[in-house]
C-alpha cells in the first residue's frame, strides 16, 4: 500500500521529527499534530492541540490517507498515574476512531517494549522467556505499560470496527548519536544492571522513523504488533553472561551469540523489511 499524505501526531518529538524528515525524503506530504507548534516542523500543515480532541483530529485528517500516531506521555515517572493512562489511551482511541471514520485504511502507532511491564516495575522482574516476543505474558504494574497494552487492544478493535490495518511498533530506548545514546551506552558499560529491565535494547532515532515508514506500506492486514530494535545490545558484554547475571533461570528459546539482543526481531525483518541500519560502535 502506498500513501500520499500522512498525519503525524507527536510530530515535534524525537521520533516525530525524524518521521517528518523520512516522509519528506520520499516525497510524502505530512500534516503535523502537536501540543505546541515549535515553528520549524517540516509539514504541509500544523495543527495545535491534543490528539485526544476528536474535532481537532478530524480537521488534521483532511486529505490524509495514512497515520503515524506518536503522541503520548512517554513515562509514568513524572505525571499522575491516572493522567498518564487516560491521556495516552484517549489519544490513541480518538486518532484511530477518527481515522477509520475518515476512510483511512493504514495507521501505525507507537507502542513500547514497556508493554511487557518490565521497565517501570517497582522491582526487577524477569521475562517469561527470551527472546521476548509479542505473545509473551505481561507483568504490568504501572500506568504507562497498561496504556500501551490498551493501545494495542484499541488497535485490534479499530481494525475490526473500520476494516483498517493498524501496525503497533514496540519501541525500546530510542535516541540519536548526537544525544542520549552515547551517554546511555557509557552508563551501561559502567553499570550494566541499568539496562536489565530493557534487556539492554535500543534503537537509533532514524531507524525508529524508518520502521514507522516501512510499516505504512507493509504487506499486512488487520492489527499487528512488532518489536523493533538494534540487533545487538547497548552493553559491551556477551548477552548470555548478562542474562546469567541479571535474569538467571529464564528459559532461552534461541541461541544468543555475542551481543545479540534478546528480543525476537525476525517478524519485523521478514514482514516489515526492517533491520536497523545504525548501531553503536562499542569496539567489538
Amino acid at each position: 500500500m502506498t500513501v500520499s499524505r500522512v498525519l503525524v501526531t507527536g510530530a515535534a518529538g524525537r521520533i516525530g521529527r525524524a518521521v517528518l524528515a523520512r516522509l519528506a525524503e520520499h516525497g510524502v506530504a505530512a500534516h503535523a499534530l502537536v501540543l505546541d507548534d515549535p515553528g520549524d516542523l517540516a509539514a504541509e500543515r500544523v495543527f495545535t492541540g491534543s490528539a485526544a480532541d476528536p474535532g481537532l483530529v478530524r480537521a488534521a485528517l483532511d486529505g490524509v490517507d495514512g497515520v503515524i500516531h506518536l503522541a503520548a506521555i512517554p513515562t509514568p515517572e513524572r505525571d499522575e498515574a491516572l493522567e498518564v493512562f487516560t491521556a495516552n489511551v484517549s489519544a490513541t482511541f480518538a486518532v484511530l476512531e477518527e481515522a477509520g471514520r475518515a476512510g483511512v485504511r493504514r495507521a501505525v502507532i507507537a507502542s513500547s517494549y514497556a508493554a511487557t511491564g518490565l521497565p517501570f516495575a517497582r522491582t526487577l522482574l524477569h521475562p517469561a522467556y527470551v527472546p521476548v516476543d509479542p505473545a509473551m505474558p505481561t507483568e504490568i504494574e504501572d500506568p504507562y505499560a497498561l496504556s500501551k497494552q490498551t493501545d494495542e487492544l484499541t488497535a485490534a478493535m479499530m481494525a475490526h470496527r473500520h476494516g483498517m490495518t493498524v501496525v503497533a511498533l514496540r519501541y525500546p530506548f530510542v535516541g540519536g548519536y548526537d544525544e542520549r545514546l552515547p551517554a546511555w551506552a557509557a552508563k551501561i558499560a559502567d553499570r550494566p544492571e541499568l539496562g536489565a529491565r530493557d534487556l539492554w535494547s535500543y534503537l537509533e532515532t532514524r531507524d525508529a522513523a524508518r520502521a514507522a515508514y516501512l510499516a505504512l506500506g507493509a504487506p499486512v492486514s488487520g492489527a499487528s504488533v512488532f518489536y523493533v530494535a538494534a540487533p545487538r545490545t547497548v552493553a559491551p558484554y556477551p548477552t548470555a553472561e548478562l542474562l546469567d547475571r541479571f535474569h538467571p533461570g529464564v528459559p532461552r528459546r534461541a541461541d544468543l551469540p555475542g551481543r545479540t539482543v534478546p528480543i525476537d526481531l525476525r517478524p519485523a525483518r521478514e514482514v516489515l523489511g526492517f533491520t536497523a541500519s545504525y548501531e553503536l560502535d562499542l569496539g567489538d
